[in-house]
């Protein structure tokens, strides 16, 4: 089966402490998704901060669908699980989101720190884990498209 198409539009993005790219928020009105692609030697310190400024983008457009791409992405982050699992996740939750699609780093510890956040995370609402976006992208157009009826279908 063919990997649907993905139109995207972007959102923005932000550095890390020494100017490089750390993130990029990308969107798919039509898919009613934020796309978020990180970059470099992720801390928790830099977690927290997107995951804040992803925050106010969640609540202003109230996607019920999340991809998490960390194939570019490393570091280890685990100092930031307990402020997501309890700050960050209820509060995506009240904006709307009802499953992440989360795509591994090929860093080892940051795929353990990853495997954390999605066991922690699966108590809550649906999440896999991804080694290709592509698949990534799939599962969330087949399994999870919005249940709101005034929202389109997924091709």
């Amino acid at each position: 089966m063919a990997t649907p198409s993905l139109p995207l539009e972007f959102l923005g993005s932000l550095p890390d402490a020494h100017g490089h790219p750390l993130v990029e928020f990308h969107h798919s009105p039509a898919h009613q998704l934020l796309y978020v692609q990180w970059f470099g030697n992720l801390t928790g310190r830099e977690i927290i901060r997107v995951a804040r400024d992803g925050l106010g983008l969640h609540a202003r457009l109230r996607y019920p669908l999340l991809l998490n791409d960390k194939s570019q992405a490393t570091g280890d982050w685990s100092e930031a699980m307990d402020w997501l699992e309890y700050e960050w996740l209820p509060q995506a939750m009240d904006t709307g989101l009802r499953a992440i699609a989360y795509v591994f780093s090929p860093e080892v510890h940051n795929q353990l720190v990853s495997v954390d956040f999605f066991e922690r995370v699966r108590q809550q609402l649906p999440i896999q884990l991804f080694h290709k976006l592509p698949a990534a992208w799939e599962w969330l157009a087949q399994e999870h498209h919005s249940p709101d009826p005034a929202v389109p279908s997924l091709p």
